[in-house]
């Protein structure tokens, strides 16, 4: 990698000899105190170029084209600055600045330590090439938070962030299972899953979604927005959640850091980051690799994360760039546990010849270009080129593993895409507003191999024996064409109203062979559907005051007819030909905002409609046959109440505190998530009983999902204790309290975790981590599987230990 980057810096020097321009403007950012800012943010207006001051507080821009510039300096809790500026062909300019703090800052030490333990945060308004006004969302700073970041504990993740169920079953940290307003966490299927702003998933619309997860000690970010970003982003219900990646670094020329944690059960982890800024050239790269046996037995985790970013500025108007990821996995899958399992041993496992793989490479071409100071360009080129290997024993977890030869199923994902973005601002009865414009286009392939014939081994193997064959094997191509606008109205300083529309096509293909028997293909038909459809959306804000607003949003969802649903899982089992793709709405109304330097606070109320649901009800033919019938049944509606809260008390009594500061939070989510008119049918004796679930909870929707926690930090040291409360769920529409004898139905039981980690650096250099997770070791779980990687009880994992030491250069 090495000798590819000095031969791409050498070749762009030989071809362009303005890269060894030796125009620098350089200088020292100091407060009203003649103290060092590090951090501080320095752009070229009109120009895609600049940097950060370093820890002393300097900072150094190279290879700037002579001219007239206007330098634009930022720095939260200071006021922002504008200087002119002109420079000379090979002049070497020295530029100080001072800031002042801006009125009701806090000083330096304070405001550091505040926003050091707050780790939630908003997104702007406009931000880049995106509205977010009139939007519920949350930016989760991963970086700011005590939490064990080495094995990616959604739960302390996610704690700040009202409403996100999370299905904790991978203790190994690979897959993220989170979900929002009584939707299924299932991989995350319901967001519209991106990194960096680009797809990361194999399908644009659902299945499969997301088997791919960064880490989080690279996750400089996360941004959710909830079901209102349909406009700019996709028809999912859920909304967006984006992965932001550590940028590289503009105060230096190069960083290095390591991160190395051990732990419980074997646990080993190595993060290792490098990255700076020279010139007109940025670059960062990370490596990491974890190891573990998992807690439970048969257990075992081996996992490989890379990636490379490398941006250049061609000129002051345009920035191109490449990433690529890469993940490696082999993971050890113990299987579920029966009710009576669990109750004995949570820790059991009766399966030891169940593996998993995802091996995972994204590859990404950006530009942003400025067209001028009112209109920007972003374009994105990716691509996925992956795998979804599984290999052991699925008969229900009742039955024990006949050490016969084993199942293996593998898809093979293919896909590439390309997004184009437009911002712009305007003036209209002389107040700004701002349009955003997009269109993309998404082609999804995905191989589908599934019921092969495996060994009989222990080990990880995908390979087929002697004689094997998939008695399934389809193809499936999804192609996605979608274009949208949406605008922000400014009538007041008050007041905006957005207004926004979408165009969705989503062409769906599958054929190829549905079973084997006794040597006889069933071969598929081909099937291919089509559909265009629009979604529209309208939010506003008014503020109350700079610092509180009311806030609200509609916007439609849509979620079409997969490839999964046109699969009927049995030959006698049918299809309706008149299948129609789920559609809804999502509404939000909330208060924000906050109080001085001491509170923060986002309350709301939500309304999630999804409409035609896809079910499976018994039919009988003219010969008496019962056949499944998968068909649209009816609606659910889920809505409640989101409430998150976080402030300092030490704060809101004294400005400053000698002893340190204390913030507490509380995360809280009443979600009563409901089916409609849902008729269903069942087999009792050949006899087809008809039902409704009119009335009854949505599967995996727990009523209550609230989380409480309190951080204190002294200086550099900070301890943060958690405690998530969440209260039980359905595994199945039909609300099934009493499991059966495989225990993929029942009711799955409220619970309480408590986390507990510490960190602290020494002259910012030396990092040191600590914590134990699920302190009082609590025996839980949060799902029952139907297939991998159960079937059965998917138990929560106990208590576990991490330290970790790092270094920064």
């Amino acid at each position: 990698m090495k000798l590819i980057f000095t031969i791409l810096i050498a070749f762009s020097m030989g071809l362009n000899p303005a890269f060894a321009q030796k125009n620098v403007l350089k200088g020292k950012v100091l407060n009203e105190a003649s103290q060092p800012i590090a951090g501080v943010t320095m752009i070229l207006e009109g120009t895609v170029r600049g940097v950060q001051s370093d820890p002393s507080g300097h900072y150094v821009m190279r290879d700037i084209p002579e001219g007239k510039y206007v330098l634009k300096v930022n720095m939260l809790g200071y006021k922002e600055v504008n200087l002119p500026f002109s420079i000379g062909e090979r002049e070497n300019l020295a530029l100080n600045i001072n800031l002042q703090e801006a009125l009701l800052s806090l000083d330096p030490f304070e405001f550091s330590v505040s926003r050091g333990i707050m780790g939630q945060e908003r997104l702007p308004e406009v931000d880049k090439f995106r509205i977010n006004a009139g939007k519920k969302n949350e930016v989760i700073r991963v970086g700011e938070l005590n939490a064990n970041l080495a094995m990616n504990n959604s739960r302390q993740i996610f704690s700040r962030t009202p409403g996100i169920s999370i299905w904790e079953n991978d203790g190994s940290g690979i897959q993220l299972g989170v979900a929002t307003r009584g939707l299924n966490p299932n991989r995350s299927w319901e967001f519209n899953v991106r990194m960096n702003g680009y797809d990361i998933t194999p399908d644009p619309m659902g299945y499969p979604e997301a088997y791919y997860t960064p880490p989080m000690e690279v996750v400089e970010q996360i941004e959710i927005v909830r079901g209102a970003s349909s406009i700019q982003y996709g028809s999912q219900f859920g909304g967006l959640m984006n992965f932001v990646m550590r940028k590289p670094d503009k105060s230096t020329r190069f960083t290095f850091e390591t991160l190395n944690t051990v732990g419980s059960n074997g646990l080993f982890s190595s993060f290792n980051y490098l990255g700076g800024t020279e010139g007109k050239w940025s670059y960062t790269a990370y490596y990491q690799k974890r190891v573990g046996n998992g807690w439970r037995e048969n257990s075992y985790f081996n996992t490989d994360h890379a990636h490379v970013e490398v941006n250049y500025a061609a000129n002051n108007r345009l920035m191109i760039g490449l990433e690529m990821t890469y993940m490696g996995t082999e993971s050890q899958q113990p299987g579920g546990l029966t009710d009576e399992q669990f109750n004995k041993d949570s820790r059991s496992s009766t399966r030891e010849r169940n593996w998993f793989s995802t091996p995972w490479f994204i590859p990404a071409l950006t530009a942003e270009y400025i067209l001028s100071d009112k209109t920007k360009l972003s374009w994105k080129t990716f691509g996925t080129f992956a795998e979804r290997n599984s290999v052991g024993f699925m008969q229900p977890i009742n039955q024990e593993d006949d050490l016969g030869n084993r199942q293996v199923d593998r898809d093979f994902y293919t896909t590439y895409g390309s997004e184009l973005r437009m911002i712009t601002e305007y003036s209209l009865f002389g107040k700004s507003n701002t349009l955003a414009a997009g269109i993309r286009y998404f082609n999804g392939f995905i191989d589908r191999k599934q019921v092969g014939g495996g060994d009989n081994g222990t080990q990880m193997n995908f390979d087929l024996a002697d004689g094997g064959i998939y008695r399934r094997d389809f193809d499936f191509t999804n192609i996605n064409q979608a274009a949208f606008a949406e605008n922000v109205f400014r009538f007041s300083d008050k007041w905006l109203l957005t207004t926004g529309l979408r165009y969705e096509r989503i062409s769906s293909n599958m054929e190829g062979l549905f079973n084997t028997v006794n040597d006889q293909e069933q071969i598929l038909l081909p099937q291919s559907r089509t559909r265009n459809f629009f979604l529209v959306g309208i939010g506003s804000e008014y503020k109350i005051n700079p610092s509180m607003e009311f806030y609200s949003n509609f916007s439609q969802a849509y979620r079409p007819v997969l490839i999964s649903d046109l699969t009927p899982p049995a030959t006698t089992d049918s299809i309706d030909d008149n299948l129609q793709d789920s559609r809804g709405f999502n509404f939000d109304f909330g208060y924000r905002g906050a109080v001085q330097n001491w509170m923060k606070f986002d309350v709301g109320y939500f309304y999630l409609n999804y409409a035609d649901r896809i079910g499976t009800i018994a039919t009988m033919d003219n010969n008496g046959i019962i056949n499944q019938f998968r068909t649209n049944l009816g609606n659910s509606v889920s809505q409640g109440f989101e409430g998150y809260v976080e402030f300092d008390p030490i704060s809101a009594l004294s400005k400053t505190s000698k002893f340190g500061y204390l913030h507490l939070f509380a995360s809280l989510a009443f979600v009563d998530a409901r089916y409609g008119d849902f008729a269903t049918t069942s087999v009792r004796e050949g006899v087809i009983l008809e039902g409704n679930l009119k009335g009854n909870r949505v599967e995996n929707a727990p009523r209550k999902i609230n989380r409480y926690g309190a951080t204190y930090r002294y200086d550099r040291f900070s301890v943060t204790w958690q405690l998530s409360d969440i209260g039980d769920a359905f595994s199945d529409a039909s609300n099934t309290v009493l499991p059966n004898a495989a225990a993929t139905v029942g009711l799955i039981p409220a619970y309480q975790v408590q986390d507990l980690s510490a960190s602290t650096d020494i002259r910012r250099r030396y990092i040191f981590r600590a914590g134990i997770n699920n302190l009082t070791n609590s025996v839980y779980f949060t799902r029952r599987a139907g297939g991998y990687p159960g079937p059965g009880i998917m138990p929560g994992d106990g208590r576990t230990f991490y330290f970790t030491f790092g270094l920064k250069l």
